[in-house]
């Protein structure tokens, strides 16, 4: 048994080359191998967000607090709020963030296949992200 106490890992920003904005990630869980999920919780200020990415297994996304966005390539973007939980299946190319003007926090659940759980691309763009 491993018991991960409150406050015993240290937050993170999110790297600018994956995230724009300011985005703090909080690690929750990483075991060892042979298991390969992994989930944190990240925390973006208002207008931020990750760069396109996708998940060789998949990512499952568990809103925590505030008003964010999601967006699947070649979809609408749609709003999230607390208690909403978003399934993006494997190789799904996808974005996720605050609203412009609200943070928003979420846990993230993805595992790794190869010993990577994503496939960071392209940055969002300002005129991606405020289309309507």
């Amino acid at each position: 048994m491993d018991i991960k106490r409150a406050g015993s890992q240290p937050s993170g920003r999110g790297p600018a080359e994956y995230f724009t904005g300011t985005v703090r990630v909080d690690p929750l869980f990483s075991p060892p191998e042979p298991a390969r999920v992994a989930g944190a919780l990240v925390t973006f200020e208002p207008g931020a967000r990750t760069a396109w990415h996708t998940h060789p297994l998949g990512q499952t996304l568990i809103v925590t607090a505030g008003c964010g966005r999601v967006q699947r390539d070649g979809g609408p973007i749609e709003e999230i709020r607390p208690g909403d939980v978003v399934w993006f299946p494997p190789g799904e190319k996808h974005w996720h963030g605050a609203a412009p003007t609200t943070a928003m926090s979420h846990i993230a659940i993805q595992e790794k296949l190869d010993g990577s759980p994503v496939d960071w691309l392209e940055q969002v763009t300002d005129a991606q992200y405020g289309a309507p």
